[in-house]
C-alpha cells in the first residue's frame, strides 16, 4: 500500500471515529457490526462508471476501487460541500433570500423555475439545491454566504484541505464548472462528513418537495430515484451531470446492515449510474460476496472511456 492510500484510508479511519464520538455526545446511539471474513476472490460488480469507490464505512475496508484517486469533474457533487459550509456558518435556515439576475446561469442545464425577484428561505434554497440539484439556489446560497461568493468558496476549498480531500478544488457552488473536481476517495470523505448534519441527510433524500411562489406553488422532485424506492435505505445523496463530468451519484446507505459509502463518477448512460448502485448492492447482498469479500479490492484493470 503506497504512501498516499495509507494516508488516505488513516484519514477516512480518522471521520469514521469522529463521527461515533459526535453521536455518543448526542446521546445518539452508536451501531457497531462486525466485519465479515476476509476473502481474496470475490467477483467485481459490472460497472459503468469510469471511477467508482465503494467503502465499508462500519468495517473502515474498501470494498471496491477503480480510478479511485483520479481527480475528475464532479458537477452537482458539489452541492454537499455548499450546504455543508452554508450550515457550518451557522446562517439561520429561516431567513428570506431573493433570487437575482446574478444567480442565473448561462448555457445547457441551467434552467430553472427560479426568476430573479423570487424570495425562498435560506432552507427551501438549501433544500431545492440537494434534493432537485437547482442550481439558482445554490448559488444564491453562495452569494448570501458571510464574505459573499468569493468567502463560500474559499471556506470550500478550506474545509476539503481539512477533511484531507487532497484533490478537490472548487472554483463556484453550483457544478456548472468542470474547474470543481475530485477524486471519489475524496468524495467519500465529504459524504460521510455531510452525513453528520440532520438538514443536509433530510434534504438530499426528500422524494419531492414543494415551495410557494407567488401565488404559485412548485412542485419540486429528487433527481435520485432510489430516495423513493423503500428497499434502499440512504442516509445521504447528490446526483451530478455536466457534459464534462457525465453522470454522477454519492450516497451512504445501509446494505445487510452495514454502512457503505458509494461514490460512481463519469458513468456511461443516463440511467447507468442508478443501474450501478443496483449493481453494487446486488454484489454485495450476494451469497458468493457475504460468504468471501471484506477488505481493499484491488483497483480493476480496465476502466471505461471517458464521455
Amino acid at each position: 500500500m503506497n504512501q498516499g492510500r495509507s494516508a488516505w484510508i488513516t484519514g477516512v479511519v480518522c471521520l469514521l471515529f469522529a463521527g461515533a464520538a459526535a453521536a455518543q455526545s448526542q446521546g445518539g446511539a452508536l451501531r457497531v457490526h462486525m466485519p465479515y471474513p476476509a476473502h481474496s476472490s470475490a467477483k467485481e460488480p459490472a460497472l459503468r462508471s469510469s471511477a467508482a469507490l465503494v467503502l465499508d464505512a462500519t468495517g473502515s475496508s474498501v470494498l471496491y476501487a477503480r480510478r479511485s484517486d483520479v481527480a475528475m469533474p464532479i458537477a452537482s457533487i458539489t452541492k454537499l460541500m455548499t450546504a455543508l459550509v452554508v450550515m457550518e456558518a451557522g446562517q439561520p435556515l429561516d431567513e428570506t433570500l431573493e433570487i437575482t439576475t446574478e444567480d442565473v446561469g448561462h448555457g445547457k442545464g441551467t434552467f430553472s423555475r427560479l426568476t430573479p425577484g423570487v424570495e425562498l428561505s435560506r432552507g427551501d434554497l438549501m433544500h431545492l439545491a440537494l434534493m432537485a440539484s437547482e442550481n439558482r439556489a445554490a448559488h444564491a446560497l453562495g452569494r448570501n454566504f458571510p464574505g459573499g461568493l468569493e468567502a463560500c468558496v474559499a471556506a470550500m476549498n478550506a474545509k476539503a484541505r481539512v477533511l484531507g480531500m487532497t484533490s478537490a478544488r472548487f472554483v463556484e457552488p453550483t457544478g456548472l464548472s468542470d474547474e470543481n473536481v475530485a477524486s471519489a476517495e475524496d468524495l467519500s470523505k465529504l459524504v460521510m462528513a455531510a452525513a453528520k448534519v440532520p438538514a443536509i441527510r433530510e434534504y438530499s433524500t426528500d422524494t419531492s418537495y414543494e415551495v410557494r411562489v407567488g401565488r404559485h406553488v412548485l412542485t419540486y422532485r429528487s433527481t435520485d430515484s432510489l430516495t423513493s424506492k423503500p428497499d434502499w435505505d440512504i442516509v445521504v445523496q447528490k446526483t451530478g451531470y455536466i457534459a464534462e463530468a457525465g453522470r454522477c451519484l454519492v450516497m451512504q446507505t445501509i446494505i445487510e446492515a452495514r454502512t457503505v459509502v458509494i461514490v460512481l463518477l463519469n458513468s456511461y448512460g443516463k440511467r447507468s449510474r442508478v443501474a450501478d448502485a443496483r449493481r453494487i448492492r446486488r454484489w454485495m447482498e450476494s451469497a458468493e460476496h457475504l460468504h468471501g469479500q471484506t477488505g481493499a479490492a484491488p483497483e480493476s484493470a480496465a476502466a471505461p472511456a471517458a464521455t
